[in-house]
């Protein structure tokens, strides 16, 4: 079922009609919540993609639409570039859309790919729509969230952390996730053709509910009382050398003001390296930890050396010695290490930039009485099978996750909510509680079905109190990361060369569809 007819009304609109839809698939994630657009704008991709026959059509469909996604479900992006990095509007403007536009290079590459295989195979719509595309976009995806260290924020199953496809969230976590609603959005496309395949969309609403109500997980040890500390600097205030001692005093006044089993503050709340802080700092501190029995956890970098410091978390015991240390280990490009090659765009902007050395991959989770905490900061937590990897490897099994971050980079921006967004999911691909403490938001307690329980009203300072279970056990997600869904779409992609290889030796010589 081709449309060849040049020229129609929806050929000469096509590639506006594409940038549109991926812009309006940003309304489906958070704040906004509107989980069916995300299907409803893959739709509007699909079927523009299955009236089309060219491969670099099929391609510039593909990437106008990832563009519209990308463009502006990042463009907040622009507030610590400009506002805080004083890069000049007009350069900002070209980096932000720059970057989308080659992020969604990605997707331009699978619709091209879905196309080039469509005509080699002479495959059928049914083919393209359910297998071909929804492996290709789920792949493209995928590489994005490793290629050149990766930028996976935006993923497509994000959208559905509150859907009935959340259920699928500890099997196949989001990129699979992502896959499924390619899949629906492929039968909406057929539907009016096939009215049957409203059976499918109906099997994986109903097959996601029914997996919500499994229990991966289980209670382990008794609750801990946890405080989040929510310091709500400013980002243009949070280097400034006369700011600093009020920063120090005002985080050593929120740790200390009342016990709990764990006190956490945001990412790099002390904003000073951990040896150039006053002498008695820590150990005062400690001495609060060893008075009331209460655990910290401090964000503050680290140098071990000259050429080597690290964004790191320090955890000091009830017993108030330094006796827990995190490293993060998945950096920032341009915010936490420069590209090779980069360093002119750096030295266009005015920031506290360097080059921070990584923690290790591996790292143990801190013991808070019956419970084990594993930290990750910031970023990290946009990378669930590395999370993943963690809960399978050796050792103490964590039975809470902590994220600690700073993005007030990003302003008052849409940039929090889609941050609670994600953490939310890897709370539903693991099956633990996730505790966040940042300093302008969103500070939160998510429970092991990733809802949010507890939370901080977002750019105001504050503390977060909450007893919080922990859990342990182990999801199939944890057990297979990713895997699982690559082997799935890689077997689409096989059982749609399969079907293509048999229509072609199928065809009859001479016949109409050989010429």
């Amino acid at each position: 079922m081709r449309n060849r007819a040049t020229g129609s009304t929806p050929e000469r609109f096509a590639v506006p009609l594409a940038f549109c839809a991926g812009a309006v698939n940003v309304l489906a994630f958070a704040p906004y919540g509107l989980w069916p657009l995300q299907i409803l704008s893959l739709s509007a991709l699909f079927w523009l993609l299955m009236r089309t026959d060219g491969v670099r059509r099929s391609a510039l469909l593909g990437w106008m639409y990832g563009f519209g996604w990308l463009l502006f479900g990042t463009c907040w992006l622009y507030v610590s570039l400009h506002d805080y990095g004083a890069l000049p509007a007009p350069v900002t403007v070209i980096a932000v859309a720059g970057l989308a536009l080659f992020l969604a290079g990605l997707m331009a590459g699978a619709t091209g790919l879905a196309a080039a295989l469509r005509q080699r195979w002479d495959s059928a719509p049914r083919v393209l729509l359910l297998l071909l595309l929804p492996a290709l976009f789920m792949l493209a995806e995928w590489t994005r969230a490793w290629i050149f260290t990766g930028f996976p924020w935006l993923a497509a199953g994000y959208a559905h952390q509150s859907g009935p496809l959340a259920g699928f969230a500890p099997v196949i976590g989001v990129y699979g996730i992502g896959l499924l609603s390619a899949v629906i959005a492929g039968a909406l496309v057929l539907l009016p053709r096939h009215k049957w395949l409203a059976l499918l969309p109906a099997v994986l609403f109903i097959g996601g509910a029914v997996l919500q109500q499994i229990n991966w997980t289980a209670p382990f040890g008794k609750p801990i009382t946890v405080r989040l500390l929510q310091g709500n600097v400013p980002q243009e205030m949070k280097f400034n050398p006369d700011r600093i001692p009020d920063t120090l005093i005002n985080y050593y006044d929120l740790i200390t003001a009342k016990p709990a089993d764990l006190i956490v503050t945001p990412e790099t709340a002390l904003p000073l390296l951990a040896n150039q802080l006053p002498p008695d700092y820590l150990p005062r501190l400690g001495t609060f930890a060893r008075n009331t029995g209460s655990h910290l956890l401090v964000g503050v970098p680290i140098a071990d050396s000259a050429q080597h410091y690290t964004n790191s978390v320090l955890g000091i015991g009830s017993g108030g010695l330094v006796s827990y240390r995190y490293d993060k280990h998945h950096l920032v490009p341009f915010g936490e290490f420069i590209p090779l090659g980069f360093r002119w765009f750096i030295d266009m902007m005015q920031m506290p930039l360097g080059d921070f050395s990584r923690g290790a991959v591996q790292q143990v989770p801190m013991p808070v009485k019956d419970q084990w905490v594993l930290p990750n900061i910031c970023y990290e937590d946009l990378f669930g099978e590395e999370i993943a990897d963690q809960l399978s490897g050796n050792g103490a099994q964590a039975t809470l996750l902590l994220n600690v971050s700073n993005i007030a980079w990003f302003g008052n921006s849409i940039a929090l909510p889609q941050h609670l967004q994600i953490s939310q999911m890897r709370s539903l691909e693991t099956g633990r509680p996730m505790l966040r403490a940042t300093n302008t938001g969103a500070t939160a307690v998510i429970d092991q079905k990733g809802r949010v329980l507890h939370s901080l009203q977002p750019l105001t300072a504050g503390v977060l109190d909450a007893s919080v279970q922990g859990y342990r056990g182990t999801t199939p997600y944890i057990l297979l990361g990713n895997r699982l869904i690559l082997a799935i779409a890689a077997a689409m992609l096989l059982l749609a060369g399969v079907l293509g290889r048999k229509k072609v030796a199928g065809r009859v010589p001479g016949s109409p569809e050989n010429r």
